[in-house]
Formats: structure tokens, C-alpha cells, sequence
């Protein structure tokens, strides 16, 4: 199977290439450019493409690569929500994804946003450099015996859960499907996880429903001076409202590896660019707020597994041997 990866960093080649001597019938080739309307013509001859969380997937691509006989699209990522499903069905292509490679990756890194944020630790860093060893601006709050929300508790929400009880944290938790395995959590609705958390992190997945999950009514619901987390979706969050909370001083403090109109940003080098999205410029300028470069997955261990879920998805594709909970429908 030839395979044309889109979008291919230097990371993504160092781990497929220690992966790929394990799977011979696989052939790669990289391509730093993501896919689009004017790029799916270098897909011809190849029996499959990989793409990432923000590859454009749309109708007109996909019909594009049906049209050149492009098979399988394989997503080296867990997220889907970029792809054009119905378009894929009349197009004939499966479209494969890797739905769970460290949970605990990403977990470690919203926790992570979370401690910096709330002990100031962007801020501290920067002050250190310049000499300054004031201690003015830089107070925090304990985690331990707060309360944790965690919305979403699939293998990452959970992951989180099992990091804020090692806290000492009390954790709560909404989700339509409970996790019988956190038996430390106790379950109760949006609105309950909303009134009561001191810490409260985004885990779930974005869809239909969960589109600006958070807005101006859910962030006024919220506790004033909470500590708020999302690695999951930018979607989940509708940012003007909450701009308008951090400005009306309700959190104490916003870690964000993900955000609405981050596209154009997402892993590449724009510093000697102007920042033409003035939500990204905004969210930049409060001192409560860290915006990382979705960069949550990004674990050596994560990534090799990414790199053999996703050879494995087209071995098992050849075969006539895929794992259902790979599929995308």
C-alpha cells in the first residue's frame, strides 16, 4: 500500500519512519503541505492519504480523491469532526483514525495548564529573565480539597479525573455516559459541575450538541475566580463570550491548547507574521490567560503510538480486518 502523508512534520516523520520498518507492505511518502482543493492532485497513484486534526477534508477534496481512486483516508489523530462523512459514503472511501493513543498525554498537559495558570507561572518565568524577583501578581490557590469538574469522561476525561484525585481534589463529573470505573467520581448534571467547580477542564468530544458548549449562559452559571481548562475541541467554546467573562474578572485563570480560528496557526511558525485574527490577539493579551500550540498529544510515547495505530489501520484495511472502533461512519 502507498500512502501520501499530508502535512508531515519533522516529528511525524522521526516516529512513522522507526514504525514503518515494522510493516513492509506499507510504503509512506511526506508532503509538508496539508491537503486542499489545490494540493489533492499530488495524491494520484497512491492507494491512501493521511491527514491531521486540521486537514481539509471537505466535499470538493474528497470527491477530488474518489476521483483519482483514493481509498482510504487515514487520520492520524482521534478527532474526526473536520471530515466530510457523507461525502466520503458516496465516494466509497473508509476513513480510519487512531481513537485512543495516550489519554494520559493529553490529561498531563491540561493539568499542566492548569497549575502554570494558577501560579502565575508564564508570568513568574518572564519576570525571572528580566530580573525582576517580585513576588507581586503571582498568588495562587491550593488544588488540594477544591473541586475538580471534569465534562467528558472518556479515556482522557477520565485520565484527568484520576490526576485531580491524586491532587486531593474532590472531582465531579458530567457526561451522558458515566464511566463505571471512576468510582471516586461522583456524576451530576452540566449545570451542577458548572455551580461547583473550582478547576473545570473540557474532555469531550465536538458535535451537534457540544458546538460553544461554553457561552455567556454556562460561563454565568460558573463560580466566580474559577480555573478554567479545554484540550479538547476550540469549537467547544464560543470565544467572544468568553472574552467577555475574563474581562468581567469570573475565572482566576484560562489554560487553552485549543480555540476558535486557530487554524491558521496550528503548528506552524507565524512569528514574523502579523496576527491577523484579532480573537487570537485578544486572547493573547490577558495575563490570566496561557494559550499553548496544540501541542497537548505531543508525548514521545503518544506518538509512537499514533504511528502504529495508524500503519496498522491501513495493514488492516488491505485485509479485510479493520477494528470497528477505527471507523469513522
Amino acid at each position: 500500500m502507498r500512502i501520501l502523508f499530508y502535512d508531515a512534520t519533522a516529528y511525524d516523520k522521526e516516529s512513522f519512519n522507526k514504525e514503518i520498518t515494522n510493516y513492509p507492505e506499507v510504503e509512506v511518502t511526506y508532503q509538508e503541505i496539508d491537503i486542499s482543493s489545490k494540493t489533492v492532485s499530488l495524491a494520484k497513484g497512491y492507494d491512501a492519504i493521511c491527514g491531521f486534526v486540521n486537514s481539509d477534508l471537505s466535499a470538493p477534496v474528497i470527491e477530488a480523491l474518489g476521483e483519482i481512486g483514493i481509498k482510504l483516508i487515514l487520520l492520524r489523530c482521534a478527532g474526526f469532526n473536520n471530515v466530510d462523512l457523507e461525502a466520503t459514503k458516496k465516494c466509497g472511501i473508509t476513513v480510519l483514525r487512531v481513537p485512543g493513543y495516550s489519554p494520559e498525554a493529553v490529561a498531563e498537559h491540561a493539568m499542566t495548564l492548569a497549575l502554570a495558570v494558577n501560579r502565575h507561572v508564564h508570568k513568574s518565568y518572564i519576570k525571572v529573565r528580566e530580573n525582576n524577583f517580585s513576588l507581586v501578581g503571582l498568588t495562587g490557590v491550593n488544588f488540594y480539597e477544591k473541586t475538580a469538574g471534569i465534562i467528558g469522561t472518556g479515556k482522557i476525561g477520565a485520565a484527568m479525573c484520576r490526576i485531580c484525585r491524586g491532587f486531593g481534589m474532590k472531582v465531579i463529573a458530567y457526561d451522558m455516559y458515566p464511566n463505571k470505573d471512576l468510582d471516586f467520581v461522583e456524576y451530576k448534571t452540566l449545570e451542577e459541575v458548572l455551580r461547583e467547580s473550582d478547576l473545570l477542564s473540557l474532555h469531550c468530544p465536538l458535535t451537534e450538541d457540544t458546538h460553544h458548549l461554553i457561552n455567556k449562559d454556562t460561563i454565568a452559571m460558573m463560580k466566580d475566580n474559577v480555573v478554567f481548562v479545554n484540550t479538547s475541541r476550540g469549537a467547544l467554546v464560543k470565544t467572544e463570550d468568553l472574552i467577555s467573562g475574563i474581562r468581567s474578572k469570573k475565572f482566576f485563570g484560562v489554560g487553552l491548547d485549543v480555540y476558535e480560528e486557530e487554524g491558521a496557526n496550528v503548528f506552524e511558525n507565524r512569528e514574523d507574521e502579523l496576527l491577523d485574527s484579532s480573537i487570537t490577539a485578544r486572547l493573547l493579551s490577558f495575563p490570566n490567560v496561557i494559550v499553548t500550540s496544540h501541542q497537548a498529544f505531543l508525548t514521545m510515547e503518544a506518538l509512537a503510538a499514533i504511528s502504529q495505530i495508524t500503519l496498522q489501520n491501513a495493514v488492516d484495511f488491505e485485509k479485510g480486518t479493520v477494528v470497528e472502533a477505527n471507523k469513522v461512519e
